[in-house]
């Protein structure tokens, strides 16, 4: 289990500080897909950089499995993965020897056969041997999932794991990551993305402006705000939304506007409009 235990981070001097996360507070269950849910500069990035000890809080912190991850980062360093939104790969080196270089400096035991493991899982066992930047965008992700998986750890932490990826790839990647979660392993996840949060997590928190917002299952989430979504669409192309609780609401609405008008269950992004007044772009 993952307590996060009023985080606050802030950047900038004194008088014009600002605040990147306000005393954050949750729980994380094991064994499960857990996201952080926002828009850009919600605070998503800067939480999981605390939370794997890249970065201290200015205060609050975080126990997993009753230790203080900032009193022992050593400890933390052994439990979890991480597979971060930039590509630090050595895109001079093949596949195979950026995987082989981070298991000698990690001593990863039985690192051949591991290695060889995790490239058939990731479907780059005929690739293995050529150099990054002959690899696609999609298969730099795969290889920086790879990575983090060779020290089998209990916590993986994947920060936009489908960023710049087109649709289909962004698919392929997701079924990976449904993959991962094996054994009881626990993997946290940001995303602005809100079809892939939908996709992927088992429960979701909802950050904006660096302040939890919401954090449900997705159904318990929707169910917050109502089940379906009515669009209506003027003679100028503008939409507005009206949020029912039952499809009977929603057609009551929808038969007392002439105009044109779409039905459709509410997602998460309705209930970040809703909670936030904000969308997510």
């Amino acid at each position: 289990m993952i307590e996060i235990i009023e985080l606050s981070k802030h950047y900038g001097p004194p008088g014009k500080r600002i605040t990147a996360v306000d005393k954050l507070s949750f729980t994380i269950e094991s064994g499960i897909i857990f996201g952080l849910l926002g828009p850009n500069g919600a605070g998503k990035t800067t939480t999981i950089k605390m939370l794997t000890a890249v970065s201290r809080p200015d205060s609050g912190t975080c126990l997993i499995d009753g230790f203080d991850i900032f009193k022992k980062p050593l400890e933390l360093k052994e439990r979890i993965g991480v597979v971060p939104q930039e590509n630090n790969l050595d895109r001079e080196l093949t596949a195979y020897e950026n995987l082989k270089i981070y298991a000698m400096l990690h001593r990863v035991e039985n690192a051949e056969a591991k290695i060889g493991q995790i490239f058939s899982q990731m479907g780059l066992s005929d690739r293995q041997d050529l150099i990054v930047t002959k690899y696609s965008g999609g298969m730099q992700r795969r290889l920086l999932l790879a990575r983090a998986l060779l020290r089998e750890p209990a916590v993986l932490f994947l920060d936009e794991p489908s960023i710049g990826l087109d649709p289909q790839i962004r698919r392929q990647m997701w079924d990976i990551i449904r993959e991962t979660k094996t054994s009881g392993r626990t993997v946290i996840i940001t995303t602005h993305y809100i079809e892939e949060a939908e996709a992927l997590c088992d429960r979701i928190a909802i950050l904006s402006k660096g302040r939890l917002i919401a954090l449900d299952t997705p159904a318990g989430l929707k169910a917050r705000i109502g089940g379906y979504a009515v669009e209506f669409m003027d003679v100028n192309g503008k939409i507005s939304r009206f949020i029912a609780a039952s499809k009977d609401e929603a057609h009551d609405r929808a038969r007392s506007c002439n105009c044109s008008v779409t039905i459709r269950p509410s997602n998460l992004e309705d209930v970040f409009i809703e909670l936030t007044g904000e969308r997510i772009e």
